[in-house]
């Protein structure tokens, strides 16, 4: 799935605008939750250096929160990264270059909406 592919897909699936906060970087884009304002997604380009790739360019990525527990499983497999400019115990980096599966992109999309929803308050 490109990253426009990815757009189109999150904003159908989960009712949300794509948000660009950042005019220094205006290809940058968040997806957050309408209730509480959380993130679960963030798509951005940046230099495939950045993720300990050892080649010149850049690449498209997209950072979604992640259970804690399946961190390093999930960085195991290719094109899975600790995250660029997030906390690394609670995101991932994904490579929006077709070598993660669209399905698992949609697996991790919905992992971190779940993560980040507003929390049900318990009634006394």
């Amino acid at each position: 799935m490109n990253k426009q592919e990815l757009i189109k897909y999150i904003t159908e699936n989960y009712s949300v605008d794509a948000e660009f906060p950042w005019t220094k970087y205006p290809d940058n884009i968040v997806f957050r939750h309408n209730s509480n304002k959380k993130w679960f997604a963030l798509i951005m380009t940046i230099l495939k250096e950045k993720l300990g790739i050892m080649e010149c360019g850049t690449i498209d990525i997209m950072n979604v929160k992640c259970e804690t527990a399946m961190i390093n499983s999930f960085r195991a497999e290719k094109g899975i990264y600790a995250a660029y400019h997030m906390n690394k115990a609670n995101w991932i980096s994904v490579a929006l270059d077709d070598s993660v599966s669209d399905e698992k992109l949609k697996i991790l999309i919905d992992m971190s909406f779940c993560l980040t929803a507003p929390k049900i308050k318990k009634v006394k």
